[in-house]
C-alpha cells in the first residue's frame, strides 16, 4: 500500500502538434468559383482603359468586307492551333490535344493582360503541371518555346527577302550601322552581366546549371523525333505567316492596297523592331511599327491605321471574352 502511495503519478501525454490550419469548408467552397471570375474581372477592367480604340475598330470594321473579317478571324484561331503545336513539340510527354489548344486559348486572353508573353507562359506552366509534367521539364519547354518562336520568325523573314526580292522594298526600314552597332553593345553587355552573376552569385548556380542541364537533354532527346521536330518548328513558322495572313485580310476588307507578301513581310519587320519593349501582347509599339512600315510600303496611312484598328479588335478584343471563358472553364475543371 505504501508502495502504491509513494510511485509518482504517470506523465501526462504530450499535446499533438498542431498541423497546418484547415481551410474553413465555406472558403474552399468559394475560393475556386472567385479564382475562376478573376480572369473576367481582369478583362473587364482592361477593357475599361482602353474603350475609345475599341469603340473606333468596332466603327471601321462594320464598314469592311465580312468575308476578308471572317478569314482573318479563322487566321486568329489557327494560331492557337500553331501554338498548341510548338508547345507539343517542346515536350516529350504527349499532352491531349483538346485541352491543350484550350489552354493555349486562354493562355492568349492572359497574354493580353500582361506583357512580355509573362500571361500565356504561366497559364501554360500551370497547365503542364496539372498534367503531371515535372517543374523543371515544364519551365524547359517554356524555355525552349521562347527560343524556337524568334528564331523560327527570322527564318521566315530571311525566306521572305530571298523569295520577294524585288516586291518588297526594304532600303528605308533597315537600321543603321550605329542602330545595329548599339543593339550589338546592349547584347553583349547583357550577356556579360549574366555570366558574371551566374558566377559570383553561388546560390543561383545550382538550379540554373541544373535548368540548363534539363533544357539541353531534353532539346537533344527532342530533336531525335520526327514529330516533335514538326511541330515545334512547323508550328513556329505557322504561327507568323497565320498572324500576317489575319493583318491581310483585315487591310483586304478595309481596301488596303499591298499585297499578301508586303503585309506579312511588314508584321514581320515591325516585329522584329518593336518585339523588345515588354507591352502587353505588343499592343503599341508593334501597332506603331506596322503601320510605319505599311506606310513604307506605300500604303495610305489612314488606311494602314484601319487595318491595324481593325486588326486589334478582331483578333484581340473579340477573342478575349472567349478566352476568358475558356480559362474561367479550365480553372473549375481544375486544369489550371
Amino acid at each position: 500500500m505504501s508502495q502504491l502511495l509513494e510511485t509518482p503519478p504517470a506523465p501526462l501525454p504530450a499535446a499533438c502538434p498542431a498541423g497546418p490550419p484547415r481551410r474553413s469548408p465555406a472558403a474552399a467552397r468559394f475560393a475556386r468559383p472567385a479564382l475562376a471570375l478573376l480572369p473576367l474581372l481582369l478583362i473587364g477592367g482592361w477593357a475599361l482603359t482602353d474603350r475609345r480604340a475599341a469603340a473606333e475598330g468596332v466603327a471601321r470594321l462594320a464598314s469592311a468586307d465580312p468575308r476578308w473579317l471572317f478569314a482573318a478571324f479563322l487566321c486568329t484561331c489557327l494560331t492557337w492551333v500553331a501554338a498548341a503545336c510548338v508547345r507539343q513539340g517542346a515536350l516529350p510527354e504527349r499532352l491531349p490535344p483538346g485541352p491543350l489548344v484550350a489552354s493555349q486559348c486562354a493562355a492568349g486572353a492572359a497574354n493580353q493582360v500582361l506583357p512580355a508573353g509573362i500571361g500565356a507562359h504561366a497559364v501554360t506552366l500551370r497547365f503542364l503541371q496539372r498534367q503531371g509534367v515535372p517543374l523543371p521539364r515544364a519551365t524547359a519547354s517554356l524555355a525552349l518555346y521562347a527560343l524556337v518562336r524568334p528564331v523560327a520568325k527570322m527564318l521566315v523573314l530571311l525566306a521572305f527577302l530571298v523569295a520577294f526580292p524585288q516586291v518588297l522594298r526594304l532600303g528605308a526600314l533597315l537600321p543603321g550601322h550605329r542602330a545595329l552597332l548599339t543593339a550589338a553593345g546592349v547584347a553583349a553587355v547583357v550577356f556579360v552581366a549574366a555570366v558574371v552573376t551566374l558566377v559570383t552569385v553561388t546560390a543561383l548556380r545550382r538550379p540554373v546549371l541544373g535548368f540548363l542541364r534539363t533544357a539541353l537533354t531534353d532539346a537533344r532527346a527532342l530533336h531525335r523525333r520526327p514529330s516533335r521536330v514538326l511541330a515545334l518548328w512547323g508550328g513556329a513558322a505557322a504561327a507568323p505567316l497565320l498572324q500576317g495572313s489575319a493583318v491581310a485580310a483585315v487591310g483586304f476588307s478595309l481596301g488596303l492596297p499591298l499585297s499578301w507578301a508586303q503585309v506579312v513581310l511588314a508584321l514581320l519587320v515591325a516585329g522584329a523592331a518593336a518585339g523588345a519593349v515588354p507591352a502587353p501582347g505588343g499592343i503599341g509599339p508593334v501597332d506603331a511599327a506596322l503601320v510605319v512600315t505599311m506606310a513604307a510600303f506605300g500604303a495610305p496611312v489612314g488606311t494602314a491605321t484601319a487595318t491595324v484598328i481593325g486588326y486589334r479588335v478582331l483578333t484581340v478584343w473579340l477573342p478575349m471574352l472567349p478566352g476568358a471563358l475558356v480559362l474561367s472553364a479550365l480553372l473549375h475543371r481544375r486544369l489550371l
